[in-house]
């Protein structure tokens, strides 16, 4: 009898296995209804989320770290720049995401329940961050920084129709650098042509730059994506990866 039993590793990585497309995009529907949910929580008000921006400048004061708009004064001084930053901060995040994700999945199935757990946790540890320290982006810090989606690429992020797609104060930890990272990581490890690799490895850094020159995120903001999505790239490994085979008994 106990021969036929799983083990609950063996039962957990059932569920966390590739499943099909449109089990994939049930799931994650889910994952951004709850998102929506989530995010409503707490009562943040602007004063409370750049008081908690406050101390982030602080620190970055402090390690020699605030350079951030510096680079958003030499990125303004360019023609264009601003604008093309502007597009690929609204596009790239969730657009090379969801490519990264269809490609994993279709090229490389065996990998996509580890890709696409550590998306889940990591955005689940991001809400809860979100509720207990809600934080201003740059760019609503009150510092002087522009707001470069809005005045280069067209886009209002402070219009009403925006706002019930994103949380403005969901600086912290910055899921456009944490889901770079991973994407970059997955184009990096799992693609055969070497260009492709080396797309993959420019990603991250080129996403760190447009989250800071656009005036979206400091460079902590990104540090702490970075961590998050580590941290959930652990736990997605000890959750989906393969059970050891229990030898029979008896």
């Amino acid at each position: 009898m106990a021969a036929t039993l799983s083990s609950p590793r063996r039962s957990v990585h059932g569920v966390l296995r590739a499943h099909s497309g449109y089990a994939e995009l049930a799931t994650a529907a889910a994952m951004y209804a709850l998102y929506e949910i989530v995010r409503g929580f707490g009562s943040t008000t602007v004063a409370s989320a750049q008081a908690h921006t406050a101390h982030i400048v602080a620190v970055e004061r402090a390690t020699g770290l605030f350079v951030e708009r510096s680079v958003q004064n030499a990125v303004e001084a360019l023609p264009a720049v601003p604008a093309l930053l502007g597009l690929a901060y609204m596009t790239f995040h969730f657009g090379a995401t969801i490519a990264m994700l269809v490609w994993v999945y279709r090229s490389h199935r065996a990998h996509f329940a580890l890709v696409r757990t550590t998306i889940v946790v990591a955005t689940a540890i991001s809400l809860a961050i979100y509720v207990l320290y809600p934080a201003a982006p740059p760019r609503l810090s009150g510092l002087g920084f522009a707001d470069t989606v809005t005045d280069s690429a067209g886009i209002n992020l402070s219009a009403e129709s925006l706002g019930s797609l994103y949380n403005p104060f969901a600086a912290v930890p910055s899921l456009h650098f944490g889901y770079a990272l991973l994407v970059g990581g997955a184009v990096y490890a799992l693609a055969r042509r070497r260009w492709v690799s080396v797309l993959g490895a420019a990603y991250p850094p080129f996403m760190l730059f447009t989250i800071v020159a656009t005036g979206n995120h400091f460079l902590l903001d990104a540090v702490a994506g970075g961590l998050v999505t580590l941290l959930a790239y652990a736990a997605a490994r000890a959750v989906a990866a393969p059970a050891p085979a229990v030898p029979p008994t008896g």
